[in-house]
């Protein structure tokens, strides 16, 4: 079990598939395999959940409190949670608790500053060549760790045809743009029409080569991923998918169809994992999940360090959490099955990858590393190596500049000779006008005490006795 002290729980005993759980026994199969069902149904009140699970004064107080966070979860995912235990990883990460309420040093209300890069409302254009197309506000279930909660469920901040033909308007007269994620909310939340009329128009724009979905619909709501939905999305590819897993309690038989019927459409399937306290900070928790994910040809993409959002300051861990749970991946599982633990750095500087440290020195003839055992292990660099010449490179030749935002490839590259922070240049231009008063006030001691010098006869040295 789990308790408040984040110890993980037991993997959950099997249930009868064959009919709807407890406390939906009377309802007939067919409506409880229907998603439209699942949707019309979901729980947001003490009374629905007080049917459910046995609710602390905890959860009581976070599901009454005014202006809440919106609460939406489907009977579904709710038949996954412990009734009996608090501390359940299904049941903490929909259910808001008094803690949801405190507000922490560095909370904010958009933390990754997206608002601050939408050139159009809904669309995010952080990195060069890639841009964040938010298409929904809905979500078949909200976490309580939910980054984009200032705007995430708000129905009276749906986008809708004019945000969205501004929003390819955007795409189709930016021409570095190569890849479109579409997110929101969630997208298969959109009706079908809709969700297809908005991957034929990006896929009649030329330069968008890659089209991915961000979505939790797989986990909260397998039964909207039917053999139809999957055959319309096949029809737009190239198109990727990753899905947002925090547990290997969410991977049950519904998940693992619809997983099946995805990757069957052809495809390729990611997984996002946000690392948060009590609910997966366990390295053999993840490594649960990540070998549970390649069984169902799913790829372990990232594992987030919680982000600074409002409201979930009780999820986030320390990053050397992080880093052990990476530590005890590499080297004890597949290659392919291990993510990148990443920093979605505040202001909008994008996801920064955390490793731990496997290059211990380096110098011009060799590199000492050690492999996840501990061993460390000398490699002999090359001493007859000619440099790649990007002049006469065709590939290099051709890429399009993309000016400062290239970053420290671009310093290696030569493309400029520095990255100068903020205000860096009229900081240090200050220094140098207080080093030209400074000479020139030296320069004029210089010459008074030369006046005094010939005035005296003396070398301006002084007497030996005189110095000692």
């Amino acid at each position: 079990m789990i308790d408040d002290s984040g110890s993980q729980s037991d993997p959950p005993a099997g249930r009868d598939e064959t009919k709807p759980p407890h406390p939906w026994g009377d309802v007939p199969l067919a409506q409880w395999t229907d998603w439209r069902w699942q949707l019309s149904h979901r729980l947001n009140a003490v009374e629905d959940f007080a049917r459910v699970v046995d609710l602390t004064s905890e959860e009581v107080e976070g599901l009454s409190a005014p202006g809440h966070f919106r609460v939406e979860v489907t009977p579904y995912f709710a038949s996954l949670m412990d009734p009996e235990d608090p501390g359940c990883p299904i049941r903490r990460q929909v259910i808001p608790t008094a803690r949801e309420m405190v507000l922490s040093e560095g909370d904010q209300i958009d933390s990754l500053a997206e608002d601050a890069h939408s050139p159009v409302p809904g669309l995010v254009h952080r990195y060069p060549d890639r841009v964040l197309m938010l298409v929904t506000t809905q979500c078949a279930s909200y976490c309580r760790f939910c980054t984009r909660s200032r705007m995430v469920g708000d129905a009276h901040a749906q986008f809708n045809a004019a945000a969205y033909e501004r929003q390819l308007a955007y795409i189709a007269s930016t021409a570095q743009v190569r890849d479109v994620l579409l997110s929101g909310g969630d997208p298969l939340m959109l009706p079908a029409r809709l969700l297809e009329d908005l991957l034929r128009r990006l896929r009649e724009i030329p330069h968008v080569e890659v089209v991915r979905i961000g979505s939790r619909v797989p986990v909260f709501l397998p039964q909207r991923v039917t053999e139809d939905l999957s055959a319309m999305l096949c029809r737009y590819h190239p198109l990727w998918m990753n899905i947002h897993f925090s547990h290997p309690r969410e991977i049950t038989l519904e998940v693992e169809g619809a997983l099946a019927r995805l990757a069957g459409a052809g495809i390729p399937l990611g997984s996002q994992t946000v690392l948060m306290a009590g609910i997966n900070d366990c390295p053999n928790v993840i490594l649960s999940l990540v070998q549970a994910l390649v069984r169902n040809r799913v790829r372990p993409y990232y594992l987030y360090q919680c982000d600074l959002v409002q409201g979930a300051s009780h999820f986030r861990t320390p990053v050397s959490k992080g880093l052990e749970i990476i530590e005890a991946l590499r080297g004890h599982t597949s290659g392919f099955a291990v993510p990148t633990f990443v920093i979605d750095a505040p202001e909008g500087g994008g996801k920064v990858p955390v490793l731990p440290t496997y290059l211990l020195s380096m110098s011009d003839r060799r590199v000492v590393v050690r492999n996840y055992e501990g061993l460390m292990s000398t490699y002999t660099q090359p001493t007859d190596y000619r440099p790649h010449d990007p002049v006469t490179c065709a590939y290099c030749r051709s890429r399009p500049g993309e000016g400062t935002q290239e970053g420290v490839a671009g310093l290696l590259a030569g493309h400029m000779p520095t990255i100068a922070p903020e205000n860096w240049r009229a900081d240090h231009q200050r220094v140098v006008r207080d080093r030209a008063a400074l000479e020139v006030g030296q320069q004029g001691g210089a010459d008074a005490r030369a006046a005094e010098v010939l005035s005296s006869g003396s070398d301006g040295r002084g007497s030996q006795e005189g110095e000692e």
